[in-house]
């Protein structure tokens, strides 16, 4: 967290040192518990494990969907970086592979991600601007793949993270999941491929 961490309800208030360091245990034993138990984990059991009482990761984080949002939001935006990146990559196919695969290794790892990039799935656990966030990196990659003729025309991004997202559900309980998914998303995206 930077220093000029803000108070999620405030944002024009830089938080105290003490709230701030507050902030980062409560997000902290957040990804902890979401990689143990997914995303109904306990609210109870995160405030203790940040050393803090359930009023202070309250007032933090008004709700549920607030707290999984600032977890989650600091991991896209670590995809959409990536994406960026790979946006420079002459291999326009690879640069599209490279990050589907970052992005389904995110998504078993943190349960509960996978079933929030399934457009229309009902579930608000990733927030609608993680959402945006993913979606416009994903489709700035697919457009460079598409120009290149790596993919096959029809293919959309929504369709793609729907397939991330199904892989990493699937898998995000299996002891080697992360493996898994890595294999299912490269025989997915040889489907993708013009033919």
């Amino acid at each position: 967290m930077s220093q000029d961490a803000t108070v999620p309800s405030s944002p024009r208030r830089p938080m105290r040192a003490v709230a701030r360091r507050n902030y980062e245990r409560i997000l902290a034993a957040a990804g902890a518990a979401i990689a143990q138990h997914g995303v109904e984990a306990s609210l109870e059991e995160i405030a203790r494990h940040a050393g803090v009482g359930s009023a202070t990761l309250h007032r933090h984080f008004p709700s549920r969907q607030a707290l999984l949002e600032a977890v989650f939001r600091d991991r896209v935006e670590t995809l959409c970086a990536k994406a960026r990146d790979l946006a420079t990559e002459p291999d326009r196919e690879a640069a599209l592979v490279t990050w589907l695969h970052a992005l389904g290794a995110h998504a078993v790892t943190n349960k509960g991600l996978g079933a929030a990039l399934m457009p229309g799935a009902g579930d608000p656990t990733l927030g609608d601007t993680c959402h945006t966030l993913i979606v416009n990196a994903g489709s700035e990659l697919l457009a460079r793949a598409h120009q290149a003729h790596a993919v096959r025309p029809e293919v959309t991004i929504t369709q793609l993270l729907k397939l991330v997202g199904a892989i990493a559900l699937a898998t995000e309980h299996d002891s080697d999941g992360a493996a898994e998914t890595d294999r299912l998303l490269t025989l997915v995206i040889d489907g993708v491929r013009p033919r």
